[in-house]
């Protein structure tokens, strides 16, 4: 971390026209790890068809990538500190290439699942190392704002045009060729690489500790499996069991951590106010965008008739509207502050929120995602700025383990988002389709209508025309009710996203200690040890 030269420090070096172009090669493995998150809802129904697979093992196709993210997130950032960020992305990127081609061509649903967990292993090494490398290239304070939010904005533009470019694709090629996207991306990365981008690692490292290694998988997927199936089926004892033994685990991990000489994750980083306050505006904001988000791709779909194809071009705004507040916040936080910028657009979101609960069943697709948008690009300075408060709270050698602990709170934000927000929509579902829905209906058509909306809609189908439309009218006015629920719940979050700003984020300045920065050399040579030079 620079050391400001209001402080007495050296000015931090700029970076030139190469550290530039290593963004942009850095740019192609975090838009394509966004791109994947959503591609293969598209591709499910085609893969299903040809490889058959149980119900279970289709939840499994879905959610294995994210949770093998989400709990390698924390042991590969710190295991790119250890070893070398550039090595562990390049290590990264060719396996995440080999997966890539043996998922295309699986033969069996127990075959893809496995590529899939390999898929999200390799993942986990791409998203830590690109964005400690940034914090590596770019030690201008100015400079690294713009890179983590073009880093950013590159990430939600992947999760816009995934749905898009995935589309097009099932149009013309078969479900497999959804996967071979990510081959010719890290075909780039493998060769402009070494060329392009500095190495770095940790020179006092310490060994890795497998126990915390054990911990940290223990505290977080089951967590985050316990937010799925209340989201997916409300508070059950798996869920509470599941969660608890998350919990139990995540003591235990900070508990050791505190004992190690080299820890996993340096947890003395939550001592600085700008660090633990920026990753609690990031769970707040990222659990806001999974939970709203939710429901209204639902709505697109459900009550307004669009097919997955033609709802992904409506998303187009809303991920837009991100990377517009994302792009515009490093330099207007320069002018004012970061909190005040966050807090701001947290205010802005709020808005957002509360227009959107007066959407109703006929409002059509345009009012909604023009909401949405407002909620995204309010939340924008949020993703960007936040990110960079968290990476530059920490000093060079553990830029690694704070890039994951930043990518972590983002998972477990969406995840409580779609849990939490998705229980209050469906509990408001339920509550008014069992007063509202015809009696008379056949049983079990009632009994899927009054589970939600997509069982109302799969019940539909097997109904006349007349029939189906009693049984849809109120389920989609009780939806709509849910989202309304849902935005004015996402409205009040803001609330505490805005105090959380204001509180404790107000101040670019850091309470962890600063390092002197290199006196001499290139931005992101300065930063590698000598063995470890670009090029090597």
């Amino acid at each position: 971390m620079e050391t400001p030269p209001e402080a007495g420090g050296p000015p931090a070096p700029r970076a030139g026209r190469r550290e530039w172009i290593g963004l942009a090669v850095l740019a192609l493995p975090t838009t394509l790890l966004a791109l994947d998150l959503g591609v293969l809802y598209l591709a499910l129904p085609h893969l299903s068809a040809d490889l058959d697979p149980s119900s279970t093992q289709q939840l499994w196709i879905m959610d294995i990538y994210a949770f093998m993210i989400a709990g390698f997130l924390i042991t590969m950032g710190t295991l790119g500190d250890r070893i070398g960020r550039r090595r562990l992305l390049l290590i990264g990127a060719a396996a995440f290439g080999v997966a890539s081609v043996v998922a295309a061509y699986s033969t069996s649903a127990e075959m893809l699942i496995v590529t899939r967990a390999l898929l999200g292993i390799a993942g986990a090494t791409l998203g830590p190392s690109t964005l400690a490398l940034i914090s590596n290239m770019f030690q201008d304070e100015k400079q690294r704002g713009m890179a983590i939010a073009v880093w950013m904005s590159c990430f939600m533009a992947g999760t816009a045009v995934g749905p898009i470019i995935g589309g097009v694709l099932l149009e013309y090629f078969w479900w497999g060729s959804v996967f071979l996207l990510g081959v010719p991306v890290m075909a780039i990365l493998l060769v402009a690489g070494p060329r392009l981008l500095p190495e770095y690692r940790d020179p006092e490292p310490g060994r890795l500790d497998l126990a915390s290694v054990g911990l940290s998988l223990a505290a977080i997927l089951p967590v985050i499996y316990a937010l799925k199936e209340v989201a997916a089926h409300g508070v059950s004892a798996t869920a509470l069991i599941a969660g608890a033994v998350g919990i139990v685990s995540g003591v235990v991990f900070v508990a050791r951590q505190r004992r190690l000489a080299a820890p996993l994750l340096d947890v003395s980083l939550f001592r600085s106010r700008s660090f633990s306050g920026a990753l609690a505006v990031m769970l707040i904001g990222t659990a806001t965008l999974g939970g709203v988000g939710l429901f209204v791709t639902q709505y697109l779909q459900m009550v307004d008739g669009l097919s997955p194809l033609a709802a992904g071009p409506w998303m187009l705004p809303s991920a837009l509207g991100t990377v517009v507040g994302a792009m515009l916040a490093p330099a207007v936080a320069q002018k004012i502050g970061t909190g005040q910028v966050i807090a701001a657009g947290a205010a802005l979101s709020a808005v957002g929120g509360l227009l959107l609960t007066q959407v109703g069943t006929a409002s059509g697709a345009l009012p909604v995602i023009a909401c949405f948008t407002l909620i995204f690009f309010g939340l924008g300075p949020m993703a960007a700025l936040s990110t960079d408060l968290v990476v530059g709270a920490a000093p060079p050698e553990k830029a690694g383990s704070a890039a994951s602990t930043s990518e972590t709170s983002s998972e477990l934000g969406v995840a409580l988002g779609v849990a939490l927000l998705g229980s209050v929509g469906t509990a408001v579902y339920r509550a008014e389709a069992a007063d509202t829905l015809p009696a008379d209906l056949p049983a079990g058509a009632l009994d899927a209508a009054r589970e939600s909306l997509a069982g109302a809609s799969a019940a539909a189908a097997d109904l006349s025309e007349s029939v189906a439309a009693t049984l849809l009218g109120p389920a989609r006015e009780a939806f709509t009710n849910g989202l309304n629920s849902v935005a004015g719940a996402s409205a009040a979050s803001m609330v505490v996203l805005i105090a959380l700003a204001w509180g404790l984020l107000r101040s670019r300045a850091t309470d962890t200690p600063t390092e002197e920065p290199p006196a001499e050399g290139a931005a992101a040579e300065s930063a590698a040890t000598p063995a470890t030079t670009p090029g090597s």
